[in-house]
């Protein structure tokens, strides 16, 4: 049988568990730190909220909400996606028992937990360690990385360097029962291709074992949407983007599962770019481009 030209969340999980997986995020109400700092410019938690999911309600009201909202009978077995702000920002006593909760429901196979990559402490990855030792279930840490270049982490006011990266990923993988991802951004000004796919091989170099891709986008009332307007930013049209893919994916191990190639935000906060495209469209359009270049995910790894 020959590989998929894209190694994507649900081929992944569909040859893993014979059956499509879901995500259910979740929000257990706590604030990314880095706010105090002035925040990312292109972040507004309001782009990645879910419409089912209320900071008001628990999170096992939340999960309820999520299986009959997302899954929709499609899914019986899914993530609990701890997506929103900085979770590991909470202290490890009060974490610890959402994850439980989270894992202790039959039909969740595991949690992904995205955070920022100077928030992995010690005690909460033992913690964690224990919790799936005594489930079974999985989890993937999915770093905010989005680029490694220092000069870019800055214009993003990250307030993190890519060295805490590098450390995080080490103390992650000390642990066998974690796997770890990892956030990119492309399209980051001043960055050309070059800069995007060296991101791209130092990330995947260290041993993730996911990606997330995301085209630069302007969302509305952030310090980025305010630089859009004065016209200080560019970004791709999907031919564009859909051009630099096939150059960056074959950077990407074929191993590594890729759990998003674009981001679509809520129309009524996305300012830029509007492709006007459905998701499975962009994906069909990607493939068909792929297969008529015979290119592969990692066809430039070994």
């Amino acid at each position: 049988m020959k590989p998929p030209h894209i190694r994507s969340f649900s081929y992944h999980y569909r040859e893993k568990y014979g059956q499509p997986i879901g995500k259910i995020a979740v929000d257990i109400g706590h604030t990314c730190p880095n706010r105090e700092n002035g925040g990312c410019i292109f972040c507004r938690s309001a782009g990645f909220t879910p419409a089912y999911l209320l900071k008001t309600d628990n999170i096992a009201v939340q999960i309820a909400k999520g299986k009959k909202f997302l899954l929709k009978g499609r899914f019986k077995k899914y993530f609990t996606y701890f997506q929103q702000e900085t979770a590991t920002a909470m202290a490890a006593e009060q974490l610890l028992p959402i994850c439980d909760l989270a894992l202790r429901d039959s039909d969740c196979i595991g949690i992904i937990i995205s955070t920022r990559p100077d928030y992995i402490e010690d005690e909460l990855l033992s913690g964690l360690a224990a919790l799936l030792g005594s489930t079974g279930k999985e989890c993937l840490i999915e770093l905010g990385v989005q680029s490694a270049h220092e000069k870019s982490l800055t214009f993003l006011n990250r307030n993190h360097s890519f060295e805490d990266v590098r450390n995080a990923v080490q103390r992650i993988r000390q642990y066998k029962v974690f796997e770890t991802g990892a956030h990119l951004i492309l399209g980051i000004p001043g960055e050309n291709e070059a800069d995007m796919i060296a991101t791209v091989q130092t990330v995947c170099g260290m041993g993730i074992n996911a990606v997330k891709l995301h085209h630069l986008q302007v969302i509305r009332d952030t310090p980025l949407h305010d630089m859009y307007v004065r016209e200080e930013v560019r970004l791709f049209s999907f031919d564009e983007y859909s051009q630099l893919l096939l150059k960056i994916l074959p950077f990407i191990p074929a191993e590594v599962t890729i759990h998003r190639l674009w981001t679509t935000s809520h129309p009524d906060i996305l300012v830029a770019p509007r492709w006007n495209i459905l998701a499975a469209v962009l994906s069909k359009k990607l493939l068909r481009k792929m297969a008529e270049n015979g290119i592969y995910q990692g066809d430039k790894c070994y």
